[in-house]
């Protein structure tokens, strides 16, 4: 766990010094300078990018993480060529879905056309946007069984959310134009891509070339690979469908204005998952391993440690939000337009923390030999996600979206950790799990109940004060209870070094 705590709280520096850049971009720069328009469409181009690339990849970067512990010899960077197939493959998937995408521009432009015409207008970029953004992704993975999440972590979320900022200023003081916005999206992807290619080549020496004779001695390998992938595309139809459905139908249903401010609530909600990136980004390739070693001792350690983890820090960052939710409006441009998300936030915060705690369980099954039921989990959620979206939509409106997302996840999960419990015998949570749940339903009900009665005139001061009694104390608690012993080991050690050089 050290290599995972060294990597992961690197990348969550990272990731949290992007999520500066981005609260700067989303809620000082869109929310001022952008229509809820223009905002919305921002969102549904990259939101319909990232449906394509779920499709384009055709599993490629679960493939990556699963297979290359038997490509790769021990005490050796030879790894047979695999990363031939892993930049080979992807592009491939692009081409094929890409011809679907173009083919489909008459029954979606008809869905979108009468709510949503500008999207209709900017269709096409989103082919370019899927491209560039693939290639990132991918390059992130192949780093990602090197062991090196640092640099591919800072250009997602440094130079992406860099970029995008002087984008928006650029389009906000009138320099380019609306169509200008679009193109340099899709610029800062490509820049994106191109750094993370660069990288991944300069970690050791890439062998592109495709070792036919260790493939030919591997036949029973390869079958299994094909067969992974293949189910994988099948899975990839319906479970990327899911995480992005609920934007579509409120474009579809609503407008773009309206995906504009569901895009400002779903920017505020993501924070609270955003250290499982960091998280999962190197714990899934140790899981791979152990799994792949059959060491079901590490599997279930490992399993029980994130969720534990995830579930604490996951649960204060969302704990956070919510005590502040009325001061971030009250400070936000045009922040009473926005306020309308406040209760969307708070559920799709709730959705986050499920899928941050308990993703590295479905990571779990999609590494076993039981991956095939991951395919049932997919289509479940995508089938939940679609029925519950085009229901509660009508009635509830934007609430109705969150709503559906957060049902559909909670389901999604349920069933996962239920199959992970049966089949492959891990033991997801532990005594310590339980009690940070209870501490945080404990700190929210507190939360609630002062503000029912004892609410505080100046809204600075009734945030602060709550920040520092409920997040201070609820951390207080957890260190001195030693709910996360590797969140308390590294305060040790950050602590010790502190004194070292202060002594020195």
């Amino acid at each position: 766990m050290g290599v995972i705590a060294k990597q992961s709280i690197r990348g969550t520096i990272v990731t949290y010094l992007g999520i500066a850049v981005g609260v700067v971009t989303t809620f000082f720069v869109l929310t001022r300078f952008l229509t809820t328009e223009e905002i919305g469409l921002a969102r549904v181009l990259i939101d319909a990018a990232t449906l394509l690339i779920g499709l384009a990849q055709l599993g490629t970067n679960a493939s990556i993480i699963r297979f290359y512990p038997y490509f790769r010899e021990k005490e050796s960077t030879e790894d047979h060529g695999f990363f031939f197939w892993a930049l080979v493959v992807p592009f491939i998937g692009f081409i094929l879905f890409a011809l679907i995408y173009w083919a489909c521009h008459v029954p979606l432009g008809a869905w979108f056309g009468e709510k949503s015409p500008l999207f209709v207008e900017y269709y096409y970029f989103v082919l370019p946007l899927a491209f560039f953004m693939l290639y990132q992704a991918i390059c992130e993975s192949t780093c990602n069984v090197l062991m090196h999440i640092v640099v591919p972590r800072a250009v997602r979320e440094l130079v992406v959310r860099v970029g995008l900022l002087a984008i928006y200023l650029l389009y906000a003081f009138r320099v380019i134009s609306l169509d200008g916005l679009v193109i340099g999206i899709c610029t800062n992807y490509a820049l994106a891509a191109l750094i993370n290619l660069c990288y991944f080549f300069s970690l050791q020496k890439i062998n592109l070339k495709p070792d036919w004779t260790f493939l030919r001695a591997n036949k029973s390998l390869v079958r299994r690979y094909l067969t992974y992938t293949g189910f994988l595309i099948i899975s990839a139809v319906t479970s990327v469908l899911a995480p992005t459905l609920s934007s579509f139908f409120v474009t579809a249903k609503m407008g773009l204005d309206s995906t504009g401010i569901f895009a400002i609530a779903t920017y505020m909600a993501v924070m609270v998952s955003v250290p499982n990136r960091s998280v999962a980004a190197i714990a899934s390739p140790q899981l791979a391993r152990a799994i792949k070693e059959q060491n079901q001792d590490e599997c279930s350690f490992l399993v029980r440690q994130v969720t534990r983890n995830m579930l604490l820090i996951g649960g204060m960052i969302l704990l956070t939000m919510w005590v502040n939710i009325d001061l971030i409006f009250h400070i936000l441009p045009n922040g009473a337009t926005f306020a309308t998300a406040k209760y969307i936030v708070l559920i799709l915060g709730v959705s986050q923390l499920i899928m941050a705690t308990f993703s590295i369980c479905l990571n779990t099954l999609n590494y076993s030999r039981f991956y095939a039921f991951s395919l049932l989990l997919s289509l479940i959620l995508t089938v939940s996600a679609l029925l519950l979206n085009n229901y509660l939509i009508p009635i509830f409106g934007m609430e109705g979206a969150a709503a559906s997302n957060l049902l559909s996840y909670a389901l999604y999960y349920l069933l996962g950790i239920v199959f992970v419990t049966m089949l492959c015998h891990i033991r997801i949570v532990d005594g310590k799990w339980w009690i940070i749940l209870a501490l945080l339903i404990a700190l929210f009900a507190i939360n609630q109940l002062w503000c029912m009665y004892a609410p505080t005139m100046n809204i600075w001061l009734d945030s602060l004060l709550r920040t520092f009694i409920l997040i201070g104390g609820g951390a207080f608690i957890a260190y001195k209870a030693k709910l996360s012993p590797e969140i308390n080991n590294q305060i040790k050690i950050s602590t010790s070094r502190h004194l070292d050089v202060t002594q020195k």
